[in-house]
């Protein structure tokens, strides 16, 4: 590995794998490629955006001509890819999005990594695939029964990546991410969200009963556990990246509260939305198997995190504008409503 694509890095999960992978890999030249959509964020890279092993170039990953003159510039022999469409909530208002980019743009992406002779190519994904759980942990044999469009999305796109796998021989590796939280996250996901709104005496519009349960990641330890499938999985190979801490999204809202010294009348059941899967959970030990442990708990990235978003409100005040506030209206406006009939 020399020069490393990062696609999608201008978002959540790729741009905190960017600034990790710069500061600790000087050896290996960075190129991060974004279409910069709506939760496209510059401003996230602007950490490592005067290190000398980092460029930034925008492009869609779905536009071949793009994709192959990137590959070819920058003699790129590793790709990561980040780049999709990930909030259930638009994958249900805007689905054509999702399929085009997280299923259209992974095949045209590695399809030219083929042609270009791309030696790795990493393919992040979602524990979403796996579907609703109600007892136990995925494991990654496990079949895919995706419930949204969003999770069907990126369920097609890693069949892709399969099929490429075996069909030309391509080097491989995919990961699925459990529900991750941190730093630099659109505030359209449940925590940021909730706790920018929660700083300005908002209500927090919670989805029925608030008892659905997620595994929450911390992001830094989501990043080093796609570094380590990167550099140690096995070709071919899914390799789950868990948190192994199994939360309600009522218990995870009286917490941002509680923190952030606000009463727990903000709280607003609102009608759920359609197909809610109820539970996620997975099993993780293949990747321990690599070598792989988290550092931080959850306690700790919680606070830490609340208290990231209350100190940078630089960040999210200037994105919680136009298209932002009209999202908002289209989404919970009308289910606010009716839960205060």
């Amino acid at each position: 590995m020399k020069n490393i694509l990062v696609t999608g890095a201008a978002g959540f999960i790729g741009s905190a794998f960017v600034r990790y992978m710069v500061e600790k890999y000087p050896q290996y030249n960075f190129i991060a490629y974004d279409k910069l959509t709506y939760a496209g964020n510059i401003d996230n890279l602007l950490p490592v955006s005067d290190e000398e092993n980092y460029r930034f170039e925008r492009g869609d990953i779905a536009e071949r001509g793009a994709v192959r003159r990137t590959l070819q510039t920058h003699q790129i022999d590793t790709v990561v890819n980040f780049a999709a469409e990930s909030h259930v909530d638009r994958s249900i208002l805007a689905p054509d999005e999702f399929v085009m980019t997280n299923t259209v743009g992974v095949h045209i992406l590695l399809d030219e990594c083929r042609l270009h002779g791309i030696g790795r190519f990493v393919q992040v994904s979602t524990d979403e695939v796996y579907g609703d759980i109600e007892t136990g942990f995925s494991v990654e044999s496990d079949p895919f029964a995706p419930n949204s469009p969003y999770a069907a999305s990126k369920a097609g796109g890693e069949l892709i990546v399969r099929a490429y796998h075996i069909t030309h021989g391509m080097d491989v590796v995919v990961t699925r991410g459990s529900n991750t939280f941190g730093p630099y996250q659109y505030p359209e996901k449940i925590l940021p969200f909730f706790v920018t709104e929660a700083i300005d005496d908002n209500l927090l519009p919670l989805y029925g009963d608030g008892t659905q349960v997620r595994d929450w990641l911390y992001v830094e330890d989501h990043v080093t556990g796609i570094e380590t499938a990167l550099f140690k999985g096995k070709s071919g190979e899914a390799y789950n990246v868990a948190g192994e801490n199994q939360q309600r999204n009522i218990d995870i809202t009286h917490r941002i509260l509680k923190q952030l010294g606000k009463p727990e009348t903000l709280i607003k059941h609102v009608p759920d939305r359609e197909g809610h899967d109820r539970r996620y959970a997975m099993n993780c030990d293949k990747l321990r198997a690599l070598g792989w442990q988290r550092k931080y708990t959850f306690d700790d990235a919680l606070e830490a995190t609340v208290r990231w978003y209350q100190q940078n409100e630089w960040w999210w005040r200037k994105i919680k504008t136009g298209e932002y506030l009209e999202y908002y209206k289209r989404q919970y406006a009308a289910r606010l409503a009716a839960a205060q009939e």
